[in-house]
C-alpha cells in the first residue's frame, strides 16, 4: 500500500512547529522564506538545519552567500510568517506590509526585530533530499527574548492554549 502526498502532508501536519522566517542577506537586499523544517542537530558543534525547497528563491541564495539567520518568531510574528511564505519576488515591501524590521549583524546578516529568538549560522554541509536541500549549518550567534512562540498544527496558526483561525 502506497502513502499519497495528501496523506503524507496530513500526517506531518499533525506534528507542531514553531515558525521561523530563515533570512539571508544578498547584493545589500534581505532575502527570507518561512520555514517550520528546521531543527537542532548538534551540541558539540553547535549545528542546525533547515530544508528548503529547490524552487525557493531563498534555496540559490543560501548558497551563494553560506550565511543566514534562523529567526523564531514570536506569537505577535504571523504577518510575517504568512509574507514570508508568499510568492514575492522581492521583499522591499516587507516593513510596509507585514511589519518586517530588520537590523545586520557585524557579518551583514540580517536579524528580524522583535524575534522570539535569533541563531546567526554558517553554512556546514548541504545535502540533496528529494524535492528539497538539507542545509546544516553552524551556529556562531544566538540571541533570546522574552514571550512566547508562534505555532502551526494541521495547517493553522496557534498560540500556546489556543487556536487562531
Amino acid at each position: 500500500m502506497g502513502v499519497t502526498q495528501v496523506e503524507f502532508r496530513r500526517a506531518m501536519g499533525s506534528f507542531a512547529t514553531g515558525v521561523t522566517v530563515i533570512t539571508v542577506d544578498y547584493e545589500g537586499e534581505v532575502h527570507g522564506m518561512t520555514a517550520n523544517a528546521f531543527t537542532s542537530v548538534s551540541l558539540d558543534p553547535l549545528l542546525v538545519l533547515v530544508c528548503v525547497d529547490h524552487r525557493a528563491r531563498t534555496h540559490t541564495h543560501l548558497h551563494a552567500r553560506k550565511r543566514f539567520g534562523v529567526n523564531v518568531l514570536a506569537e505577535n510574528q504571523r504577518a510575517v510568517s504568512e509574507y514570508y511564505a508568499g510568492p514575492s519576488p522581492t521583499h522591499q515591501h516587507a516593513e510596509r506590509e507585514a511589519g518586517a524590521r530588520f537590523e545586520r549583524t557585524p557579518h551583514g546578516t540580517p536579524v528580524l526585530h522583535g524575534a522570539l529568538a535569533y541563531l546567526e549560522c554558517r553554512l556546514h554541509t548541504a545535502q540533496d533530499a528529494g524535492d528539497h536541500t538539507i542545509f546544516i549549518a553552524e551556529v556562531e550567534d544566538v540571541v533570546v527574548r522574552e514571550g512566547d512562540p508562534l505555532l502551526y498544527f494541521r495547517g493553522a496558526y496557534r498560540q500556546i492554549g489556543t487556536e487562531e483561525s
